[in-house]
């Protein structure tokens, strides 16, 4: 696509912000403008290369809700960091562009302000669904975006249309009424949100809605009938192993900083800290039912993280 404004960007993000929708992640306050428009973020940038990259998995996210003794850790985090992953292959991709055509490039996956998701609509990747994610007819929901900001000028593809029809699965299956109407989020009601970006307790009556979902949520991705088109992950590095799949609630709420550290070293969930992980692990600990868990939770009530004693006198009760 052409480095331009993206139509519809800034009164959507703008009423989102106003709103106050995007909960404690003020980071999206600043350099608004930027996310508004790519050629403000780089004003030599002419095109812009959207690319995705699939983390399909092999098994049904939805099926391990019920296992009341285990976490559920959403499909995207359970193997190696994907911006570090992504991040090499655009910049491989950057320098083969450079060498052939000239010009230069930046890269980005996630970590500046890009409004990724209208700006892969606007390049033909896919399009924004009802659950704000993106879709694609060729990848479904479950892949990661990229992209490479040229100062070239290349033909533009032609944007994607919505094919969401009267489809709203992802809308009705939601655990915590996230969406307020069809293409709105409330962040502050989403569990990727309150298991990730959400720092200290996370409101009590959300808790009880959080099942055993301890790191993110794919429920919404889960349902959306295009994912027959889905492709599992080719690369086996976004598989995940005996650190992330379904692993024991009794021991992940036993982690120490430095345990945590090590367990998650090379993987997302490592950004959030052993705290915030340890809240969310005692919070699906509490929703297990599971009476021998209690003691567990009783051994974190005076933990010196306020807010993780407080999720286990949370959970102590709900077992009690």
């Amino acid at each position: 696509m052409r480095a331009g404004p993206l139509e519809g960007v800034p009164e959507n993000l703008r009423q989102f912000l106003a709103e106050g929708r995007h909960g404690q992640m003020e980071w999206m306050e600043r350099r608004v403008e930027w996310r508004e428009d790519p050629s403000v973020l780089w004003p030599e940038a002419k095109s812009v290369i959207v690319l995705g990259e699939s983390y399909g998995p092999e098994f049904d996210p939805l099926a391990a809700l019920g296992e009341r003794e285990k976490g559920l850790i959403s499909a995207y985090a359970r193997g190696r960091d994907y911006h570090d992953i992504v991040k090499k292959r655009l910049k491989r991709l950057g320098r083969w562009l450079i060498e052939t055509y000239g010009g230069e490039i930046k890269v980005f996956v996630d970590t500046a302000p890009v409004a990724e998701k209208p700006l892969a609509q606007a390049a033909g990747l896919g399009w924004q669904g009802k659950h704000t994610n993106l879709v694609s007819r060729d990848m479904g929901s479950w892949f990661f975006i990229g992209s490479v900001f040229t100062t070239l000028e290349l033909e533009a593809d032609p944007a994607e249309e919505d094919h969401c029809g009267g489809c709203r699965r992802c809308l009705d299956v939601c655990p915590t009424g996230a969406f307020p109407a069809p293409y709105q989020l409330d962040a502050r009601r989403c569990i990727s949100y309150l298991t990730i970006e959400h720092a200290g307790p996370v409101d009590e009556a959300l808790r009880g809605l959080m099942g055993n979902r301890i790191y993110g949520c794919d429920d919404c991705l889960a349902v959306c009938p295009w994912n027959k088109f889905a492709v599992e992950a080719a690369d086996m590095r976004y598989r995940g192993g005996i650190e992330t799949d379904l692993p024991d609630l009794a021991e992940l709420a036993g982690l120490d900083d430095a345990a945590f550290r090590a367990r998650f070293s090379g993987s997302p969930i490592k950004r959030i800290g052993r705290g915030r992980f340890v809240r969310n692990v005692l919070y699906a600990i509490g929703n297990s039912g599971v009476a021998r868990l209690r003691p567990v939770a009783q051994g974190l009530c005076e933990d010196s993280d306020p807010v993780v004693a407080d999720a286990a006198r949370w959970a102590v009760a709900q077992l009690g």
